[in-house]
């Protein structure tokens, strides 16, 4: 392999790991927005957001890394799946804005709080669904020629993006819906144990859907995944996925705190993982791959310097700031 192919490889390595962060990082507390409104009492809905208050813009860090990668080290892709999710991202972008300003006013408005109730719940709802429209979309590829998008402005619409769409949402809630298990109490966490039950099922069956869907709309996805000897190498995917499900359910039934958050995290990883498998090596769905898409050399080089130091400082300062903002969040917390 050439040095410059190992570079790719590389750049293939950090934009998946910040797309990744994102969904793990920022997917819970845009769950915590989608359970916003099934909140008993508005007391509790103080507690949700107080346990993401000071920690969401850090989430959203991680987002703003990834398309800074991906516009960096794949032009290609960038200058592909951009036209061709403008509408849903542009929504997202929407979404995320409405979601943020209402961080900032919730606490402060009195007779107009319940507009920013609904900001706060639409924008996560929104920025969610769409987000997972959008990975349906990749998943069915792009029409590309002469390296540029030529699809039409709605492709991305179809009804297996609608169905990620839908499954995304399932996810994050329960994600959000674990992230209070761990980090309330009282009759807010037992809420969210009598909700992770159901959430769990549902993303369970999601989960089987896009798995069952997806080999039988594309059939090189399906004999990499069914091949010999490829069942036999890839067989660990789905036995985890169905070993973390069995300990998950565990976990809720013994009311166990950390676990269930750290298990839904796991499920998400192997899903990760699972999309990876299917379409690797190709980061423009179906043909295009991360080497054909890839920016000059001396372009990932240069940049690769500056991301030795910039990935770093951003794990050091999540993790600080969760170290610090750890522990129970109770009614008496608050944010200004």
């Amino acid at each position: 392999m050439e040095w410059w192919q190992d570079l790719t490889l590389i750049w293939t390595g950090i934009v998946a790991f910040a797309i990744i962060m994102y969904v793990l990082m920022d997917g819970f507390d845009l769950g915590l927005g989608i359970l916003f409104p099934f909140a008993g009492r508005d007391t509790d809905r103080d507690v949700m957001m107080n346990t993401v208050a000071p920690v969401w813009d850090f989430n959203e860090t991680w987002l703003i890394l990834g398309g800074a990668g991906l516009f960096a080290a794949f032009p290609l892709a960038y200058a592909v799946i951009l036209p061709a999710l403008y509408l849903p991202l542009l929504a997202m972008l929407i979404a995320l804005i409405f979601r943020g300003v209402a961080f900032e006013f919730r606490f402060k408005a009195k007779s107009s709080r319940y507009l920013w109730d609904s900001s706060f719940h639409f924008g996560s709802l929104v920025a969610t669904f769409v987000q997972g429209m959008a990975l349906g979309a990749f998943i069915q590829g792009f029409d590309v020629e002469n390296r540029a998008y030529v699809g039409g402005n709605f492709d991305w619409f179809s009804i297996f993006s609608l169905l990620t769409g839908a499954a995304l949402v399932a996810g994050y809630a329960l994600l959000g819906c674990t992230w209070l298990i761990w980090r309330t109490e009282g009759s807010l966490q037992e809420w969210a144990y009598k909700l992770s039950k159901p959430l769990f099922l549902a993303v369970i069956g999601f989960i089987g859907l896009v798995s069952i869907w997806t080999p039988l709309a594309n059939q090189t996805i399906a004999d990499r995944w069914f091949s010999w000897p490829n069942i036999l190498y890839l067989s660990p995917v789905p036995i985890l996925t169905a070993a973390l499900a069995l300990l998950f359910w565990r976990a809720i039934n013994k009311r166990h705190e950390v676990q269930p958050f750290v298990l839904s995290m796991g499920l998400f990883i192997l899903s990760f993982a699972g999309l990876a498998v299917s379409l690797w090596p190709n980061v423009i769905p179906p043909n295009i791959s991360i080497w054909d898409a890839a920016s000059p050399p001396e372009t990932q080089e240069f940049l690769l310097v500056g991301m030795a130091f910039l990935i770093p400082t951003i794990v050091v300062y999540t993790i600080y700031s969760y170290y610090v903002f750890r522990g129970k969040i109770g009614e008496d917390a608050g944010y200004h």
